[in-house]
């Protein structure tokens, strides 16, 4: 399976700040250490066209060139320095690559990603760009090029971070070429919550049975309401900081728990042959360790599907 990061490119971070940017270098060593099982690529970066299909010009612009205001960077959550524009372009580049590849084997994935805070004309919470928007609007777009006479690609994202996808619910509502799914902590992080296509908030504490029940009668709901028009590609942002060891998500699901929910994702997917492209989305652990062995073992149900794909390809 094809695995996108960009490691490499670190923030200009002060002293004791909350973003574990070392977990993206952490998880690549940790695939490197079971050879096989990934192709890793660095990342390319996105384009300033390639953004402004989601976002305004303005934003653009302020971000590559350093004119942010200081309260945009205080919403953002990054001070602007010369490295943020390199690393935010690879962010959106890894997704875009991870979805090109989703669609040519099946499944891929980006290293990081899941910046699904980001507006299109602001960033918050730690996304400067919305890298899942961008993706998907592309993918869009290439297929429309190379499928005229097709229907339109229809995208789901499944969004599984701790925290609502406010920022892409924005981006996507009243768009029925994109589903959004949000499943979070209704009383986490963001305070104000914009309108997925289907929201799914959880109460603080809750823990494996009630977040897969949850889960499973939300992709009964999806595949009610996409009969009609079934997705052609799908992001799945398979955050870790559901995580009872997480100190920002508020939710008690075990390690088990989670890798159930992924395989519960994946195999969904799989069953109506949609291709899906996975970003680690949020982390925020009390041990950086303990949330880089949940992505390792999201990215190894995701190599296992992958497989699966491959397979059914030869029968």
């Amino acid at each position: 399976m094809l695995a996108f990061h960009y490691d490499h490119l670190t923030l200009a971070l002060p002293p004791g700040h909350r973003f574990p940017q070392s977990k993206y270098q952490m998880l690549r060593e940790r695939v490197e250490r079971d050879p096989g099982r990934m192709r890793l690529r660095v990342a390319d970066a996105a384009t300033a066209a390639e953004l402004a299909l989601v976002h305004t010009p303005d934003y653009i612009d302020a971000v590559l060139h350093g004119t942010l205001s200081a309260a945009a960077q205080r919403e953002i959550g990054f001070p602007w320095a010369p490295g943020l524009p390199r690393r935010s372009l690879c962010s959106v580049g890894a997704t875009i690559a991870a979805a090109g590849a989703a669609l040519e084997e099946g499944v891929a994935a980006s290293l990081a990603g899941g910046t699904h805070h980001a507006y299109a004309d602001k960033g918050s919470g730690f996304c400067v760009f919305n890298d899942v928007a961008v993706a998907a609007r592309l993918m869009q777009a290439r297929w429309h090029r190379e499928h005229p006479d097709r229907p339109g690609l229809r995208v789901l994202v499944v969004d599984l971070d701790v925290h609502q996808g406010n920022g892409t619910a924005r981006i996507f509502q009243d768009d029925d070429s994109v589903f959004t799914l949000s499943i979070h902590g209704e009383k986490n992080f963001p305070f104000r919550k914009e309108a997925s296509d289907l929201d799914v908030g959880l109460p603080d504490g809750c823990g494996d049975e009630v977040y897969i029940e949850a889960l499973e009668t939300a992709l009964a709901e999806v595949w009610r309401r996409v009969a009609d028009r079934p997705p052609g590609l799908a992001f799945y942002l398979a955050g870790a900081d559901p995580h009872e060891g997480d100190r920002l998500g508020r939710l008690k699901l075990s390690a088990n728990g989670l890798l159930r929910r992924d395989r519960i994702v994946l195999d969904a997917l799989f069953e109506r042959r949609i291709p899906v492209a996975l970003s680690m989305a949020g982390g925020y652990g009390e041990d950086l360790g303990v949330t880089v062995e949940v992505q390792r073992r999201t990215l190894d149900a995701a190599a296992d599907t992958w497989a699966r794909w491959q397979a059914a390809r030869t029968v």
